[in-house]
């Protein structure tokens, strides 16, 4: 992409598309970090359908998400536009249950049969 402004309105459109999008490295089936690699385990886990952008495709994206959440790392996961956090925040989210709240709240499908007690 060609400028940042670009790069933002992606990341804008995107988030904005898919109700739950993972910016990481690699891609849901072939994550090329450890970080990236945890978050789409659970994810996968709690059988939530969501849209992986691998970082490593494109520098001006891997920047640009670091900017656009003021968050210098990935990964990033949106929920129904919204910015949730990275790895450790979406592990105890998962962990304390928060993050099937959260998913219930915003009115995202998951499988339920996956919650921790």
């Amino acid at each position: 992409m060609s400028n940042q402004q670009d790069v933002q309105d992606w990341i804008r459109k995107t988030i904005a598309q898919n109700d739950v999008v993972l910016f990481m490295k690699g891609t849901g089936q072939m994550p090329q970090c450890g970080f990236s690699a945890q978050v789409a385990q659970i994810l996968g886990h709690l059988g939530v359908g969501y849209k992986d952008i691998n970082v490593l495709d494109d520098m001006g994206i891997r920047e640009g998400i670091k900017a656009f959440a003021n968050w210098p790392t990935i990964p990033q996961l949106y929920v129904k536009g919204e910015f949730v956090g990275g790895c450790d925040i979406i592990h105890e989210m998962f962990q304390a249950g928060e993050l099937s709240q959260l998913f219930d709240e915003k009115g995202v499908s998951y499988d339920k049969s996956k919650m921790m007690a």
